[in-house]
């Protein structure tokens, strides 16, 4: 990750709906967030430093990393900063059925002596081990990160393989994920032994802080297949992008603050020099490649980014999730169990309309826009769940758009839609497709009465 004193610098310097309309049967794994299709991963980082848990798009999210919690050289950790704000990012991440998991290391101003020291002997290996297992339970986190930057090609290398053997050795017993962040070129590849692509769920390749232009498309691609060169599975390669320009590290949300055209750029002049990042066309590109190539895409970091049309985290979902403008023919009916469409009842446009399943008939009250958003929308206002409530049995309604989790809905590989505020999907009550039979939200099973056909 950029250097302690320069990410502290940003700081101060500054799904839409997948469009399938098959019906898949891909069943999640204990230790997977279901957001995107393909098990494809979304990974932010969360400084301890910087940023509000409060405005994190979870819903565009499937992992999110704390840095980070230091190690010291007898196996123990340091006290974690702002243990509060992690507590609040694990409870609004899980809401969302976002993983989150605690990032060990860092920079940390070059200084990996503590990591030298604790790898180099099984007593406090396994101090560091049993400390971080404690440290997860205590927090109720989904996994560790581990940021040890960097690994030296030798004895050190080896010590690495066997502390990273037994923490994930450790953690998958538990039904918790392993992944490291690791260098993107240059000596250090090598100090992450091939033996460790065993033990972890998948790499996040640190792919920034080089390349001309600063971290290029090309040149970032060429990271991965490095990794992938070595054996790396592709399915645990995850590519890193920079939220932030070098060399004057501005966040990319300063940029756009200062020109909102930046955000279709690559590079533009701020502070009397060329500052170069990746604006959305380049973070769209490398995701299309990484869908075909790889498993995911990884941010540093979630504070640098902007919200509304110009997010670099909505541009990496809107990609993988076919979102964005609704392309023309994104308009239609959406049926479920017996083929019953889903309907405004009596065509009103009022707030609180019930919404229902009734015999298809080609109306306006039957003729839904799968939004770019996230939303749902018919007659133009959106469909909702009542006063925004995650009880099972909340009621459905039409209601005004006002881009709020209660009118997010995210297609799942089974056919399901799941509002991610509550984690419930939508379901038709009863399991009846009788005319007049109300929508609400319910735990998500994937039954014949929760599973929906899109537009086409």
């Amino acid at each position: 990750m950029p250097r302690p004193h320069l990410r502290r610098r940003l700081a101060a310097g500054a799904l839409a709906l997948a469009t399938t309309a098959a019906t898949l049967t891909l069943a999640p794994t204990a230790a997977e967030a279901v957001v995107l299709p393909n098990n494809f991963k979304s990974v932010g980082y969360m400084p301890s430093w910087s940023g509000n848990v409060n405005t994190v798009q979870y819903g565009k999210l499937t992992h999110i990393n704390y840095a980070f919690v230091l190690p010291n050289g007898d196996g123990s950790l340091r006290p974690v900063e702002n243990p509060g704000k992690l507590s609040s990012l694990v409870s609004l991440g899980h809401a969302s059925n976002v993983k989150v998991s605690i990032a060990v290391g860092g920079w940390n101003d070059g200084d990996d002596s503590a990591f030298e020291a604790l790898a180099a002997n099984s007593g406090t290996r396994t101090a560091f081990v049993n400390n971080l297992i404690a440290f997860v339970n205590q927090y109720n986190l989904d996994g560790v990160d581990m940021d040890w930057e960097y690994p030296d090609p030798g004895a050190s290398a080896n010590n690495y393989t066997l502390l990273m053997q037994q923490l994930g050795s450790a953690l998958h017993s538990r039904g918790k994920l392993l992944t490291a962040a690791v260098v993107s070129e240059g000596y250090y590849v090598d100090g992450v032994p091939t033996a460790v692509f065993g033990s972890v769920d998948w790499l996040n390749i640190m792919a920034y802080d080089g390349g001309s232009p600063h971290a290029g498309y090309d040149w970032s691609i060429a990271s991965v297949n490095r990794w992938k060169s070595r054996g790396l599975p592709a399915a645990k390669a995850v590519l890193g992008v920079p939220f932030y320009s070098r060399p004057g590290y501005y966040t990319y949300s300063a940029l756009v603050g200062m020109d909102p055209a930046n955000a279709n750029r690559d590079c533009t002049t701020a502070g009397g020099a060329q500052q170069c990042y990746n604006g959305v066309p380049t973070v769209k590109r490398k995701t299309q490649w990484a869908m075909a190539n790889a498993g995911g895409m990884m941010n540093w970091e979630l504070s640098q980014d902007t919200t509304g049309s110009t997010s670099l985290v909505s541009a990496i979902y809107d990609t993988v999730t076919g979102g964005g403008t609704p392309p023309p023919g994104r308009t239609g009916p959406i049926t479920g169990i017996g083929g019953a469409c889903v309907d405004v009842a009596a065509a009103s446009t009022a707030n609180g309309t019930a919404i229902q399943l009734y015999g298809c008939n080609g109306t306006a009250a039957q003729s839904w826009t799968v939004a770019g958003d996230g939303t749902l929308r018919a007659l133009g206002k959106c469909l909702d769940v009542t006063s925004a409530g995650t009880a099972n049995g909340t009621r459905i309604q039409l209601w005004d758009c006002n881009g709020t989790g209660a009118q997010t809905w995210q297609a799942q590989s089974n056919g399901t839609l799941r509002n991610p505020a509550s984690g419930r999907c939508l379901d038709a009550t009863g399991n009846s497709s009788a005319n007049g039979t109300r929508l609400q939200i319910w735990d998500c099973f994937g039954g014949a009465n929760q599973v929906w056909r899109l537009p086409a």
